[in-house]
């Protein structure tokens, strides 16, 4: 997999070129996360490159967006409780302060984390755990996209 998708991810995920994508929703784009210190995190992209946050969305699209946060936040629960009898919960998050368009996070937590870790947001982890490359999404990550899209498969069908 090379980085360049990195570079423009919306871009990219539009034209079918980002490998990341799980699914494309109505609104955005459900993505696994290029680290997977915690397996399952996973990322919703507005599918606009030109939206920076939740208010520039119309009301309708807004809602439809938070509606597909839930979602995946919903997938990556049930998956990540298929896959780890340790998973704990999911922590949804819209942030913004490092890529400069509409996104969200969903990381999924364990009980086998670090116990200085448990209580504290993700972010305080070291930082080598973004950038080791045991850490790195990869091809032994194929079962955990598949279990996040097939919940992101049957959520569509509840809604």
């Amino acid at each position: 997999m090379t980085d360049d998708w990195r570079k423009d991810r919306i871009g990219t995920a539009l034209r079918g070129e980002n490998p990341t994508v799980l699914r494309r929703l109505d609104a955005s784009f459900a993505v696994i996360g290029d680290v997977q210190f915690l397996p399952g995190y996973s990322v919703l992209l507005v599918d606009d490159p030109d939206v920076r946050r939740l208010s520039g969305l119309p009301r309708a699209k807004r809602l439809a967006f938070l509606t597909e946060m839930d979602r995946l936040g919903e997938a990556v629960e049930r998956a990540c409780r298929h896959l780890d009898p340790a998973f704990r919960r999911v922590n949804l998050e819209i942030l913004g302060n490092t890529d400069p368009f509409l996104h969200a996070h969903v990381w999924p937590r364990f009980d086998w984390e670090p116990a200085e870790f448990v209580g504290r947001p993700v972010w305080l982890y070291p930082p080598d755990r973004w950038s080791d490359e045991r850490f790195r999404l990869g091809p032994r990550h194929d079962a955990l996209r598949d279990a996040i899209g097939e919940e992101l498969d049957r959520l569509r069908t509840t809604v």
